[in-house]
């Protein structure tokens, strides 16, 4: 029996973020862009074989709109990861729980998050399931960035990479140009 999958499009101050949910918790959380929603279609027919997407309501869909609103709005202490139910390989999900263990206002390494996931070799093989999480924001991705402590790959883009981070408080340096986030707030 293939999986019934809800689906909706949450509205934030990054844009656009298309929303699936399964029964059993949140499928899929992916920016509305071209690129990155092609890289989920094909997971989605991998891992929920048969399923297709429609709209409707699901408790999991509420909770990730109400964790990105909390998110958004600078209200960290307020954060309760909704129930996942993102699939992957044994190794994506390793590389995906280390990612979440990468706490708000800290960073780690590609390598590091290797290490985590004892492949200390495998830095590489961690970028590659870091950019195939099909629940992003909630599986920090911009948390990770290079060795030499760049920036590197994001599917939000590096800009966005480097707001959220400063969001966070993980960089407080600005680059020119960025604004905050309408949303955000601290305290």
């Amino acid at each position: 029996m293939a999986d019934v999958l809800c689906k909706t499009v949450i509205e934030t101050p990054v844009g656009p973020l298309v929303a699936l949910a399964s029964q059993d918790g949140l499928c899929m959380l992916e920016f509305g862009r071209d690129e990155r929603l092609a890289l989920q279609s094909a997971r989605l027919r991998r891992w929920y074989p048969g399923a297709v997407p429609h709209a409707g309501a699901s408790p999991h869909l509420q909770a990730a709109r109400a964790w990105l609103t909390r998110y958004f709005a600078g209200r960290f202490g307020e954060l309760e990861t909704p129930v996942l139910d993102a699939r992957g390989t044994s190794f994506e999900l390793a590389v995906w729980r280390a990612m979440r263990a990468v706490g708000i206002g800290t960073v780690s390494t590609y390598a590091a998050l290797a290490a985590r996931v004892v492949r200390p070799n495998a830095a590489r093989a961690v970028g590659a399931a870091s950019r195939c999480t099909p629940v992003c924001m909630m599986t920090p991705c911009p948390r990770i960035i290079g060795s030499d402590g760049s920036l590197v790959g994001y599917g939000g883009g590096l800009e966005l990479k480097h707001r959220l981070l400063q969001h966070e408080g993980a960089l407080p340096a600005s680059l020119p140009g960025l604004q905050p986030f309408p949303l955000a707030r601290r305290g």
